[in-house]
């Protein structure tokens, strides 16, 4: 009797034992689960080499640090503690921070520093398109903990520039090839709040929590960012918690539509977090494609006149967004100038078309002007719903003024090629966010890798990329403002750059997640910030 009794209490022990173990393992899941962040990306991180452009941003904003941040106050420290310029403005001493490190353990400090804005200087044609990468002579060591940057020229974009997710930031010297960076790199070792530990091309990579980090080991300890389609997949992904985040990636492809967004939060699990407008989402013309009926000014003024951004914001983007008329909206420094109106009127559109020449014939669907077709093609990120839903909207509203467009839909980095090489007609694209406007997008007119293109077709292009060289190496703020009104009205007469929407950065999370913010830029998120509840 007592032995069947002993029997059975030990039975019941065990049963006990394995209950409060599966418990104890359950709320270890959920520990491990709220540590971590799984956010889903249309494409892979590819090279983290961030003296390079084909990484991922948010991967790369989490692993490497400028010497300073761009902030809504301002350019503030953040490898530097502080700096000087000279008074001609050619000379920029920065004081680094003494208590970080990469991390592999190498020591950041001045010598760090000269290596590798060396590196990125070595490979300057590839960084043309930041105009700091023409004006720097010599980045010189002053003593263990301070740099000296000399600059051929004063140039006032300079701290702005250097503030970038790339290509001015820092990777450990041992990751360097041939005291080099141009032709690969040995790994990716940057000194930011968040190490890659793990990375399987096309499935995932994993970055975990800089324990070392300066300023503070991060609250979620890792990040996981992991490749799926966009859309449906994305979106069932979430439903079914193999993903927890999702936001805006680097080139403005959407991951989720916004009836799927609203469905998530609709269902008590999800917040949805917008920051403030961040960009202009544009068709991008290639005035310079002489053969092509995009290279004249009415045939784009008439495309301009044909786009209703009032329905695309209200039905196609369910008020997310909001309609744009310019290159850049008022709220980007240098851009409140006064510009010639064109909104959405189709009668204007073909008066425009007649007056070039392009005509309608009886029983034809596509004008015509000395036996040439009016048709062009347009190119969409693949991966953007949205960009193919507006771009259907827009074939459809130019098919009754007589313009015939071919829709292409391609991945983002084959877009970006062809916007480099000239390949295109008509591209979807937008300006690069707050950080980098007006500046950076303008300072890309005249670069090959960006809109030399776009650009390089009209009529004034030899007084635009004049204006552009002056206002970056002006000292007098109301000549730099009289610049950048004449930049803006010239390529807005011309209409290469063709708005639709001011667009922002969009993060879809669980409601537990707190501290999301955004930065200046539209391609990062700091992570460094967030915690759970």
């Amino acid at each position: 009797m007592l032995s069947r009794r002993f029997h059975l209490m030990a039975l019941v022990f065990l049963v006990l034992s394995i209950l409060v173990a599966c418990s104890a393992n359950s709320a270890n899941s959920d520990i491990k689960q709220k540590a971590e962040i799984v956010y889903a990306s249309a494409k892979d991180i590819n090279d983290m080499n961030p003296h390079l452009y084909t990484g991922s941003m948010p991967a790369q904003g989490m692993v490497y640090e400028s010497l300073v941040e761009n902030t809504k106050d301002g350019i503030r420290p953040l490898l530097a503690e502080s700096w000087e310029i000279s008074e001609d403005g050619k000379v920029y001493t920065f004081h680094l921070r003494k208590d970080v490190k990469f991390h592999d353990g190498e020591p950041f400090n001045a010598e760090a520093v000269k290596k590798n804005i060396d590196a990125v200087q070595k490979n300057a044609e590839k960084h043309s398109w930041i105009k700091l990468s023409t004006k720097i002579v010599s980045c010189d060591v002053v003593d263990e903990y301070t740099v000296k940057l000399v600059l051929s020229e004063a140039y006032y974009p300079t701290l702005v520039e250097l503030s970038m997710t790339r290509p001015y930031v820092f990777l450990s010297p041992k990751d360097f090839i041939n005291n080099e960076t141009q032709d690969g790199v040995n790994g990716y070792h940057g000194t930011g709040p968040y190490i890659l530990t793990e990375h399987k091309t096309d499935e995932y990579a994993t970055f975990e929590a800089n324990k070392d980090y300066w300023g503070g080991a991060p609250k979620i300890k890792k990040i996981t960012s992991k490749v799926l389609p966009a859309g449906e997949t994305t979106f069932l992904a979430l439903q079914k918690g193999e993903v927890n985040f999702a936001f805006t990636d680097d080139r403005g492809a959407d991951n989720l539509d916004v009836e799927a967004m609203n469905q998530l939060v609709d269902s008590g699990n999800y917040q949805l977090i917008r920051s403030e407008p961040m960009n202009t989402k544009m068709i991008v013309a290639n005035s310079s494609k002489s053969e092509n009926p995009v290279s004249e000014t009415s045939v784009r003024e008439a495309i301009w006149y044909s786009i209703d951004r009032e329905t695309i914001i209200e039905d196609l983007l369910n008020g997310t967004e909001t309609p744009a008329n310019t290159l850049f909206s008022s709220n980007v420094n240098y851009a409140d100038v006064d510009l010639k109106k064109r909104g959405y009127d189709l009668e204007k559109a073909t008066e425009i078309l007649e007056e070039a020449g392009w005509t309608l014939k009886d029983g034809a669907e596509v004008r015509t002007k000395d036996g040439k077709q009016l048709t062009m093609k347009l190119y969409y990120d693949s991966n953007s719903s949205s960009q193919k839903t507006q771009a259907e909207f827009i074939q459809a509203s130019l098919k009754e003024i007589g313009i015939q467009l071919e829709l292409i839909g391609e991945e983002s980095t084959s877009i970006a090629n062809r916007r480099s090489t000239g390949d295109y007609d008509l591209l979807f694209n937008q300006t690069w966010g707050l950080a980098y406007d007006p500046q950076s997008t303008i300072a890309a007119f005249t670069s090959e890798a960006s809109y030399l293109h776009t650009t390089s077709g009209i009529a004034k292009a030899k007084e635009l990329y004049k204006k552009i060289e002056e206002v970056m190496v002006s000292k007098n703020e109301e000549t730099r403002k009289a610049l950048y009104a004449d930049i803006l009205t010239i390529v807005h007469d011309e209409a290469v750059f063709i708005p639709i929407s001011n667009g922002s950065v969009t993060v879809i999370a669980p409601k537990n997640v707190k501290g999301i913010s955004f930065k200046q830029t539209q391609f990062e998120l700091p992570f460094e910030h967030m915690h759970f509840e």
